[in-house]
C-alpha cells in the first residue's frame, strides 16, 4: 500500500511530471534550479563538487550551467543509473569517511560545493535530525578543506535537533548565509537548505 501511495503522489506531483518530461533524473533538479537563479550559483568554467549526487539529476543540471570547460565531481554510496558528460567524474564511496584528496583528483580546489545528502531515516524525528546535521557537518567540513578561496557552499539539514549548531558553524565561516525552503520541497518535509557565500580568509572561532 505504501509504494502505491507514493506512486500516485508522483502522478500528481506537478515537479516530478516537469522532471519526467524535461528529462531529468529527480524532481529535486527543480530545488536547486532555483537556489542558482536566487544566488546566481552556477556560472561556466567552474568546477563543482557534489555530494550525495544520486540520483544525479543535481549533477545533470550543474554539468549542462558549467559547460565542458568546467569540472564537476560527484559523490554517492551507489553508482548513478544515467549517462553524464565527460567533464563529470563519478566516485562511488562514503562521504564519512572518503578523504579529500580522492575528491579532489587533480583540481586545485572547488568554486562551489553542494551537499543534498540526506540521512537513511529511521522514523525517529530528533535521530533522523542529528544524522542530517552530521552529514551537513561533513559537507561544510570537505568544503573549508578543498574549496577555493570564494568558495559557495550550499547544502540540505533537516530542521530540529542540530540545526542550530550546524549553522553557527557556517556563520563562522561565511559572510553571507540564508535559510532557503525551494519551492520545489514537499510540505510534509522538514528540510530546508544553507546557502552560503563569501567565505571568510579565517573562520571565527566558536565561542
Amino acid at each position: 500500500m505504501p509504494g502505491k501511495l507514493n506512486d500516485r503522489r508522483q502522478r500528481h506531483d506537478p515537479y516530478y511530471r516537469r522532471a519526467k518530461s524535461e528529462s531529468y533524473a529527480a524532481r529535486s533538479v527543480y530545488k536547486l534550479q532555483e537556489l542558482d537563479e536566487r544566488f546566481g550559483l552556477l556560472r561556466a568554467g567552474q568546477r563543482v563538487l557534489d555530494l550525495g549526487c544520486r540520483p544525479g539529476s543535481w549533477l545533470q543540471y550543474a554539468s549542462a550551467r558549467v559547460g565542458p570547460q568546467g569540472r564537476i565531481v560527484g559523490l554517492d554510496r551507489e553508482p548513478l543509473p544515467i549517462t553524464l558528460p565527460s567533464h563529470v567524474r563519478l566516485i562511488v564511496g562514503d562521504v564519512l569517511t572518503i578523504g579529500g584528496d580522492a575528491l579532489r583528483g587533480a583540481l586545485p580546489c572547488f568554486d562551489l560545493v553542494l551537499s543534498d545528502m540526506a540521512p537513511d531515516t529511521s522514523g525517529v524525528a530528533s535521530s533522523d535530525q542529528l544524522r542530517s546535521a552530521e552529514l551537513f557537518e561533513r559537507a561544510l567540513a570537505l568544503s573549508l578543506e578543498l574549496g577555493c578561496a570564494q568558495t559557495a557552499f550550499v547544502a540540505k539539514i533537516l530542521m530540529g535537533e542540530g540545526f542550530e549548531p550546524a549553522l553557527a558553524s557556517v556563520k563562522r565561516a561565511y559572510r553571507r548565509t540564508k535559510v532557503v525552503r525551494p519551492d520545489a520541497t514537499r510540505r510534509q518535509s522538514t528540510e530546508v537548505y544553507v546557502v552560503a557565500l563569501e567565505r571568510r580568509e579565517a573562520p571565527v572561532p566558536a565561542p
